[in-house]
């Protein structure tokens, strides 16, 4: 792929992550958007893995940045102060990639030497934020297949939703 090709398609998807809802925002939404804007097809591999790159180097970065929680509320018009008291008494030795609700979070995490991602519900005992029973922690093989596979998830899940309206 050539330079000025990589330097548009990045500049699109950053500027579309930059205008999206987070909450409803996907990577294959992103990746169909910005290929409709550009007139390319971004359906090859290739153009797959550098969409998802942009992606993820974008998410760590606001997240790194601070700027996640901030995007987060501009996009989460209620004011969720319950939210913000549990993300700070949560006391795990893990890191909370991302919440997906005021109960569930992504995280990663070690156990017993080997990295794990979490997908896990929490509940309030005692004012501390605790684990839940429901939930899945994959280990990075598993985690690496699951990536994988998240755009024909996706793809399906279009597929399903046509039927069904």
């Amino acid at each position: 792929m050539e330079s000025e090709t990589q330097r548009k398609i990045e500049e699109t998807v950053l500027d579309i992550l930059n205008k999206s809802n987070m909450e409803e925002a996907t990577e294959f939404g992103i990746r169909l958007a910005a290929s409709e804007r550009l007139g390319i097809d971004l359906s090859d591999s290739i153009n797959k893995h550098f969409v998802r790159s942009i992606v993820e180097s974008y998410l760590l970065s606001i997240m790194a940045n601070g700027k996640a929680e901030k995007k987060e509320n501009v996009v989460k018009v209620e004011a969720d102060e319950e939210t913000e008291a549990l993300k700070l008494k949560r006391e795990d030795p893990e890191r909370v990639i991302c919440h997906l609700s005021s109960r569930r979070n992504v995280s990663v995490k070690a156990f017993r030497g080997t990295s794990l991602v979490s997908f896990r519900e929490f509940y309030m005992k005692d004012g501390k934020l605790l684990p839940g029973s429901k939930g899945i922690s994959l280990p990075s093989e598993q985690w690496s297949i699951f990536k994988k596979s998240v755009p024909a998830i996706e793809e399906a899940i279009i597929k399903m939703e046509g039927r069904i309206r």
